[in-house]
């Protein structure tokens, strides 16, 4: 997903889009949107006009769609699907960006978006896209402050992560490795939970649908649990608390469990009892938190990715059309590490 420096010299007088038809109302559909062609939009003074390279779906944006996810704000049928994507700048009126130049930036789900320069960061076109967007990208950077700085992660603890083989979950289990810790994986079948150990290096995966899955859960933290990072609250949420160690850490990340339905389930049981109790530490945080720190996660992740300790893993799908598609197996839990959109090929 590279893509070159030189732009076309002609470009269309439409383009598509990806609305968001309606709300959904329980389980998200494809029928939640609808592709339509649109006039090309035009920069006005000072802003430049993109091309939507490629784009990534992630589990927030569900939250988005149900109004729970305040940096989202308010969701709206009939307006373009918001989204982080990486583009090419196609028109620009001098300042810092040329023509050619790869930027990152919230492209939302259409072929081309007008952009303030200074929402954009400029990156490096060597480096796959789908890796700007993938272990580069907010998940990537998401991963890093929540092991780093929220769980405070430590050699030698035990850290679990659920989710483990989402686009958070696959990068937050090998950064915790990466600093030395045992880590334990939880994903939603017999076959990520394997990857996540053949492929990633974790220490154990495991299957949160088995029919065992509570001794195998017990079995594999014999020491107990210092950090659970947690992507999906609900029944695994509850079943980490019950095996934390005093001080031991909670990384509140994301409620996937909660997303994608109508009526999201009650709480764990045992809060506050089990954090009093065991004096654990529940914090939910947003990558947001941590923007002035972006480009030193990238760099930390990028040398590891050159190390060889950490390994990006994404499900790509190719065109526009398919990111509601896209959108509906991310949540059904079939794809694996980062779902990239390829929009546009060099």
């Amino acid at each position: 997903m590279g893509v070159g420096k030189t732009a076309p010299m002609a470009l269309p007088t439409e383009h598509r889009q990806v609305l968001i038809a309606s709300l959904p109302n329980g389980r998200l559909r494809t029928e939640d949107f609808e592709v339509r062609s649109a006039p090309l939009p035009v920069p006005g003074d000072g802003k430049v006009l993109c091309r939507t390279v490629a784009i990534t779906i992630g589990a927030g944006q569900r939250a988005g769609l149900q109004g729970s996810a305040s940096y989202a704000g308010a969701p709206e049928a009939g307006r373009v699907m918001g989204g982080t994507g990486v583009a090419q700048v196609v028109s620009a009126s001098g300042g810092r960006l040329r023509v050619g130049d790869l930027v990152w930036g919230q492209t939302g789900w259409q072929e081309y978006s007008v952009q303030q320069p200074e929402a954009l960061t400029v990156l490096d076109p060597s480096v796959l896209a789908s890796d700007h967007l993938g272990v580069l990208g907010l998940n990537g950077v998401t991963a890093y402050f929540g092991v780093t700085e929220v769980g405070r992660v430590q050699a030698g603890e035990t850290f679990v992560v659920s989710a483990a083989a989402g686009s958070v979950g696959h990068v937050a289990g090998q950064v915790a490795k990466a600093l030395g810790a045992r880590v334990v994986g939880i994903a939603g079948s017999d076959e990520k939970a394997a990857m996540l150990v053949d492929l990633l290096g974790f220490d154990v995966g495991l299957n949160r649908k088995s029919e065992n899955f509570r001794t195998a859960f017990r079995a594999a933290t014999p020491e107990r649990i210092d950090v659970y990072f947690d992507n999906t609250g609900g029944d695994l949420l509850e079943s980490a608390l019950f095996r934390m160690n005093q001080r031991g850490r909670v990384v509140c990340c994301g409620v996937v469990s909660q997303y994608d339905t109508s009526t999201p389930g009650p709480g764990p049981r045992g809060v506050p009892g089990l954090l009093v109790n065991n004096r654990v530490r529940m914090e939910g945080f947003l990558v947001f938190d941590f923007e002035p720190r972006y480009d030193e996660a990238r760099r930390q992740l990028s040398a590891w990715m050159s190390a060889g300790s950490l390994r990006a893993l994404t499900t790509g799908y190719s065109g526009l059309e398919s990111a509601p598609q896209a959108f509906v197996d991310l949540l059904a839990g079939t794809t694996s590490g980062t779902p990239i959109v390829q929009v546009w090929e060099a």
